[in-house]
């Protein structure tokens, strides 16, 4: 199951559930059904980079109401809206609660099966994105706190000798923290070291 992608397909329409499933699974997707957001929820397990098909008339917890709590749930994988009762007001209305795209039944298979690929590649792309903040947030909280002194003040742009009087230290001492702080966060260049930082957004 490693090397697979997988598709969540929820919608309380078994014969939905079956044909999307059987679409899914046609190009080498793995596909999970489930009758209800509530039993999604439920039942959801991270198996690995996949996205969310997801109905928003249901009984129980409405597919809108779902979108809402996808991240509450601990669920971020890209979710297609599909659903018979859709106008542009709803659709806009997904979108802006994160929605990744939104298709109306019956929707073209050859269109879904796009879609899926797209939202598939783009939960792995969040998914490299989220490894790498928690990779740099360990190393930047591995920084001694002189260096994450140090390391604030440069990326604010200041230079060598503006943080050496701000901190009242020696401009070989800023020189030889930066040194440290570049070698401990793994990045070759003064460039590297401000995207990273901007990207995790830690300190």
């Amino acid at each position: 199951m490693n090397n697979q992608h997988f598709v969540h397909i929820v919608d309380d329409d078994s014969d939905v559930r079956d044909s999307v499933q059987f679409l899914v699974e046609s190009i080498d997707l793995r596909g999970f059904s489930y009758p209800s957001a509530d039993s999604f929820f439920e039942s959801y397990e991270n198996h690995g980079p996949g996205c969310v098909i997801l109905d928003l008339r249901m009984p129980g917890i409405s597919g809108m109401e779902a979108l809402k709590e996808m991240h509450t749930h601990g669920i971020y994988e890209p979710v297609i809206i599909m659903t018979g009762h859709g106008d542009v007001p709803v659709a806009v209305r997904s979108l802006k609660l994160g929605a990744f795209d939104f298709l109306e039944k019956p929707c073209n298979d050859h269109l879904l099966i796009e879609k899926t690929h797209k939202a598939i590649q783009l939960d792995m792309r969040n998914r490299q994105n989220r490894l790498q903040k928690v990779e740099t947030e360990d190393a930047l909280r591995s920084l001694s706190s002189r260096e994450q002194d140090v390391l604030i003040l440069l990326v604010k742009g200041n230079s060598n000798k503006e943080v050496a009087r701000l901190l009242s230290i020696s401009p070989k001492t800023i020189e030889r923290h930066r040194a440290n702080v570049m070698r401990k966060l793994g990045v070759g260049s003064f460039a590297e070291l401000v995207q990273m930082v901007e990207r995790s957004r830690a300190i």
